[in-house]
Formats: C-alpha cells, sequence, structure tokens
C-alpha cells in the first residue's frame, strides 16, 4: 500500500513539475494604436526570454495576409494600420501563438 501512495505522489509532482515549466515560457503579446496611422506591438515571453525576430502577421477579415514583420531586439514592431477589420498574430511557435483583433487595438 505505501508503495503504491509513494508511486501516486512522484507521479503527481512529475506532473504539477511538468505544467508548471510550460507555464514558465507563456507568450505575452500586445498592440497599441499611435495615433497616426500606424500601430506599434511588443511581445515577450513570461521567463523574460527574447522575442525578436519572432514573426508577426496581420490578416484581413477573409483571412488575406496584409501585413508581415519581425519583432526587433527589443520585441517591437510599428507599421501602418490596415484598413478594416483585420487581426495582429504573434507566431512564437507551437503553443506560442496569439492574436489580437483589430476592435481590441485602441
Amino acid at each position: 500500500m505505501n508503495r503504491k501512495l509513494l508511486s501516486c505522489v512522484v507521479a503527481a509532482v512529475f506532473v504539477m513539475a511538468l505544467a508548471g515549466a510550460a507555464l514558465a515560457h507563456t507568450p505575452l503579446f500586445s498592440c497599441w494604436d499611435n495615433g497616426d496611422g500606424t500601430l506599434s506591438c511588443e511581445g515577450g515571453f513570461s521567463d523574460g526570454s527574447s522575442a525578436a525576430n519572432i514573426p508577426i502577421r496581420v490578416a484581413n477579415d477573409k483571412g488575406e495576409v496584409v501585413f508581415e514583420g519581425k519583432l526587433d531586439e527589443s520585441g517591437e514592431l510599428t507599421f501602418n494600420k490596415p484598413e478594416g477589420v483585420f487581426t495582429v498574430t504573434f507566431d512564437g511557435g507551437p503553443g506560442h501563438e496569439l492574436s489580437i483583433k483589430s476592435s481590441e487595438i485602441k
């Protein structure tokens, strides 16, 4: 009985450790309207690791890509604001993709 309990405890600790490691590298992404016809976006990761060169993609409401760029060494990118409805996507790889709708950008 004690061996089963110990096995369960070890398994639970292992699962929690993996979950904690997964949460330690959460992508962070925000965009704002500069009021001059441009938008700026900033990205990073919750563990402080760099988001330099992470691809940023802007697609219209039909899914057509209207702009592609990459975050600079500071994790920032400024570009001309597209017309109409669009979505800005931070593509940090599998499990690290975030999207912001144009209606959420202030």
